[in-house]
């Protein structure tokens, strides 16, 4: 049975052109080519990470985060209650006027206190200024490392100023250690986020960032097996480009430097536009599907790994939507939010609806949601 499914899946027609099979890329005297085996570094070197990460947060952020004023803000903890806390973890954290009438009756509560108690153990969920801070300045350090790694080991090689090359001799392209580094780096990094996502701040985009992680570690396993090496390294070394600006906007604003942040945050958009939504899909992804079938048929891994990309594609224009709405409040107002998070609620004044849906502002009286930048 298991011999069977590794067949269909280690099918040559899955994975190479319709001339070749994994026979071709043996390894050869000075040809090196790549493995799926090599991928199993990636689980102890996320593991790795993980243990990097947490002394880099507490060893180094922390200090860091004390050294420039970033402090926890106060939170009220919620006396405990049965009723309400049932409430809470089983039916909803946004009781309607209905239900808080009922559960001021079961408990003894008035309205205000009801709707004060969901409010304060909504806040206690969410994480503190100093938890953002630590993680955003461990993504901006890797980032910024990979890039310049990337650079280093893609500044001299011909695809790199010329995209017709990737296909130059494809598949029987050879290894290069620096390659194989790049690959093995990122893929554990992103595996690690994947390890960590449930503990890590959540965000509007949580399903999104889920479906991102996934597609990445799919789309450069399947490249790196597929022999599409060459095209993986330039998508990583784009991704990781505009990372770098925004986790640094996102420390800035911790900070309270809003200028700067504005600032980078500005540059982080235009980079942002300019590499995910004009050099990726108008050269890259032009790259993967225009120029192979003059060296090759296509077969499966050509439509596979075009559709990855194109998956790719539709996250940032996604996520380009929530920056340019960002903008245009920075524009026409203030950047106070970032359209990805929720934020801390006000102890004494919130944003309700009424039932038809109309959004009213009440001083102590339920619940509202909204969002800050982080």
């Amino acid at each position: 049975m298991i011999g069977t499914i590794s067949a269909w899946l280690w099918w040559d027609r899955l994975w190479l052109p319709g001339n070749l099979t994994w026979a071709d890329l043996e390894d050869e005297e000075g040809l090196v080519y790549a493995r799926a085996s090599h991928l199993y570094a990636t689980v102890p070197f996320a593991l790795v990470f993980l243990v990097v990460r947490y002394l880099f947060e507490r060893l180094i952020a922390a200090p860091l985060a004390a050294s420039i004023g970033i402090t926890e803000n106060p939170r009220y903890k919620v006396e405990h209650n049965a009723v309400l806390d049932h409430y809470f973890s089983t039916k909803s954290k946004h009781p309607r006027q209905a239900d808080i009438d009922g559960l001021c009756k079961k408990c003894s509560y008035s309205n205000r206190q009801v709707e004060r108690w969901f409010r304060r153990r909504r806040n206690q969920d969410r994480p503190g200024v100093l938890k953002k801070f630590r993680e955003a300045s461990w993504r901006l350090v890797f980032y910024l490392v990979a890039f310049v790694g990337g650079i280093i080991a893609l500044y001299d090689k011909p695809w790199f100023h010329n995209l017709r090359e990737m296909w130059n001799g494809y598949p029987r392209q050879s290894m290069l250690e620096s390659q194989y580094c790049y690959y093995i780096v990122e893929m554990s990094f992103y595996l690690s986020l994947v390890l960590r996502i449930t503990f890590d701040v959540k965000r509007k985009d949580f399903k999104e960032q889920i479906v991102h992680h996934w597609a990445t570690l799919t789309l450069l396993a399947f490249s790196w097996c597929g022999n599409y090496i060459r095209v993986g390294t330039l998508v990583m070394l784009i991704h990781d480009s505009s990372d770098i600006l925004l986790e640094s906007a996102k420390i800035f604003n911790y900070a309270k430097w809003k200028r700067t942040c504005n600032g980078i945050f500005v540059v982080f958009a235009a980079v942002f536009i300019g590499t995910r939504l004009i050099i990726f899909p108008f050269w890259i992804i032009h790259c993967t599907w225009v120029y192979p079938p003059d060296y090759y048929p296509p077969f499966f891994g050509y439509y596979f790994f075009n559709l990855m990309l194109v998956i790719l594609l539709m996250l940032h224009i996604f996520w380009a939507y929530l920056i340019l709405r960002m903008v245009k409040m920075f524009v026409f107002g203030s950047l106070t939010k970032d359209e990805r998070s929720d934020n801390e609620e006000d102890e004494e004044t919130s944003v309700t609806e009424d039932n038809d849906g109309h959004v009213k502002v009440t001083n102590g009286c339920g619940a509202g949601g909204g969002a800050n930048h982080h």
